[in-house]
């Protein structure tokens, strides 16, 4: 389930609205799910036997199906009873509302109440999800029997909508959340408490405060701080970052893709451009991505930039041969304005946050992460990326820098790519210059112990997150998927980024089409995820100073090749000009100003 903090949940929504398809999403990732349909069936209409057969057809096989369509007390009786460790679902209310009316079944009525059902609603202990038909959107019925059942099933949807805990209304397969859920949930095992109502039933949250964006030239004459200041994901207890549409977090998210017909007139563009070579290279493909997330033939240069550096330890074998608070220094050194990191982010003009990811434990004795803690990461680098569209950000840089973050990212490749820890995990290598061949080999060996561990669980992009991936990915995951939702790029730079770009593909296939590789880095598992994805690295600095710095080293030669694409002319012919003048006139070979060499008088007197 990927909506924070609740237990119950109405789906409202019209006739063909999506309602159904979207209540069934919102329970996709659970493993077995109560099905509870409420329809009597109404066997001699083949239209509507046609309509049950289509519900069927998209159920997946481990879910059972319960009928209730011809006793209404039966529903009530199936919710009190649910456990809670199950799902249901149940569609929906209107079918149940029309058996609860009809003469046949009276007097079904005064056993199966409305109050009797919203009674069971409360004290449910499953999750619960109920479709319902709204009915206040449209006229007020003609007959009797029209207007007794919009009355009913008003009366019923406003009953279960005060005991849910969320209430979303979905118009053309679009939801719009009514009653947002709760948004207070655990971190790193504290214990979680629910934020208190307002009269108007949403939830009182306080927006967790977001990392300071650093400007990283004036930051540079600050001191640096003796610790890193505090961060939400530190505390003992955590809220949710707010979002306000209702955000639900799930595998087959539809998130916009970038304007293929722009990317490929701009590349076809760049063949009729005056450039006295072969053209730009690799380099075309950049104008190309550009293009297309930015949907305009000839893209500008990007201009405002964030980088965002994530800072999560992991624990365990994973981060052997690190020294100790050396990541922290790192991040610590950002914030300050110095390093090279925000040396190369002031050199390039672009602003620095630095996000504190919640510690991962050691993946090799247990997860990294709890599921809500995951839940909380990637809602929290969701709104890292809204944060930084409303800003005016038009690309962001994501870095990381954290103990044990590669050999995590290498077992997050493993699981997804299927690779070989051995064959993805990049050389140990020490703050003096050298390799420590002892530290590579534990490390292997957690990623194997963790692989192994896992083996039985569900691959789902969640629970490798929570068993191996961790706070940092996991954020970087979010992070990703926010920024396709508001069309801005991502230049992923080492392990942690990939690594995201691998799980976010789970979630929303789009994300890695926002993404762009600028370089591999050397590094064997970055490699693997951008042949996984899809991702042509433009250069091969070869670089090691840390995840994001390649990045910012090649945005200067990045903006330039935009800022010359989008400036050069048409070749001269291409444009109309048989002449090759490029301006209509024939070219001429201009008269000298000043006597040639030949010209000059030979000084012998007598010549």
């Amino acid at each position: 389930m990927s909506v924070d903090g609740w237990n119950r949940i109405l789906v409202l929504g019209g006739i063909r609205s999506g309602k159904s398809e979207y209540a069934e999403s919102l329970v996709s990732a659970a493993p077995t799910v109560r099905y509870v349909a409420t329809s009597p069936g109404y066997e001699d209409d083949p239209e509507w036997q046609a309509r049950i057969e289509t519900h069927r057809g998209r159920r997946p096989g481990s879910w059972t199906t319960e009928e209730v369509g011809t006793d209404p007390s039966q529903l009530a009786e199936v919710i009190s009873a649910a456990k809670p460790d199950e799902t249901l679902l149940v569609d929906d209310l209107g079918g149940w509302v029309s058996v609860l009316l009809d003469p046949v079944h009276q007097p079904a009525d005064d056993t199966a109440t409305v109050d009797e059902l919203a009674a069971a609603i409360r004290g449910c202990a499953a999750r619960l999800v109920l479709v319902a038909p709204e009915v206040g959107l449209s006229l007020v019925p003609a007959t009797p029997v029209g207007r007794a059942f919009a009355d009913a099933l008003g009366s019923t949807n406003q009953a279960v909508a005060r005991e849910c805990d969320a209430v979303v209304l979905v118009v053309a397969g679009q939801p719009t959340w009514l009653k947002p859920a709760a948004t207070v949930t655990t971190v790193a095992g504290a214990t979680a408490e629910r934020a208190p109502a307002s009269p108007d039933g949403v939830a009182d949250d306080q927006t967790i405060p977001s990392p300071q964006v650093l400007t990283p030239a004036a930051a540079a004459q600050r001191p640096v701080p003796a610790t890193p200041p505090d961060d939400a994901f530190d505390s003992a207890t955590m809220q949710l970052p707010i979002v306000e549409t209702g955000l639900v977090i799930q595998p087959g998210m539809d998130l916009p893709m970038p304007d293929e017909l722009a990317a490929r007139s701009a590349r076809d563009r760049l063949a009729t451009l005056d450039v006295p070579g072969a053209g730009l290279g690799n380099l075309e493909q950049l104008v190309a991505f550009a293009a297309g997330t930015q949907g305009a033939t000839i893209p500008a240069p990007w201009r405002s930039v964030r980088v965002l550096l994530l800072h999560g330890d992991h624990e365990g074998g994973v981060a052997a041969g690190a020294l100790a608070g050396e990541s922290a220094r790192r991040a610590n050194q950002a914030r300050a304005g110095d390093g090279a990191l925000a040396r190369l982010a002031a050199e390039a003009g672009a602003s620095l946050q630095v996000v504190r990811a919640p510690t991962a434990g050691p993946i090799e004795d247990g997860p990294a992460l709890s599921v809500e803690a995951v839940e909380a990461a990637l809602r929290y680098g969701w709104r890292l990326a809204e944060e930084a569209a409303e800003t005016g950000v038009d690309a962001i840089v994501l870095a990381a820098c954290g103990a044990g973050a590669e050999a995590a990212a290498a077992a997050v490749l493993a699981a997804t790519a299927g690779a070989e820890p051995v064959r993805v995990l990049a050389r140990v290598v020490t703050s003096g210059g050298n390799v420590d061949d002892n530290a590579w080999m534990t490390r292997c060996g957690a990623v194997r112990d963790a692989l192994h561990r896992s083996r039985r669980d569900p691959r789902g992009p969640r629970e490798i997150l929570a068993e191996l991936g961790g706070g940092d990915i996991a954020i970087a995951t979010g992070l990703l998927l926010g920024a396709t939702a508001r069309r801005i790029p991502v230049l992923l730079d080492g392990p942690v980024g990939v690594a995201a770009g691998l799980v976010s593909r789970e979630f929303a296939g789009q994300a890695r089409h926002w993404c762009l590789l600028p370089d591999h880095g050397g590094q064997p598992g970055v490699r693997l995820a951008s042949d996984v994805l899809g991702l042509t690295p433009l250069l091969d600095l070869r670089m090691n100073l840390g995840e994001g710095a390649t990045a910012l080293t090649a945005l200067p030669l990045l903006r330039a090749t935009l800022t010359v694409a989008a400036g050069l002319p048409e070749y001269p012919v291409l444009a109309g000009d048989a002449d090759g003048a490029g301006s209509g006139e024939r070219f001429s070979e201009p008269e000298p100003s000043a006597p040639g060499p030949t010209a000059v008088p030979d000084p012998t007197p007598g010549a």
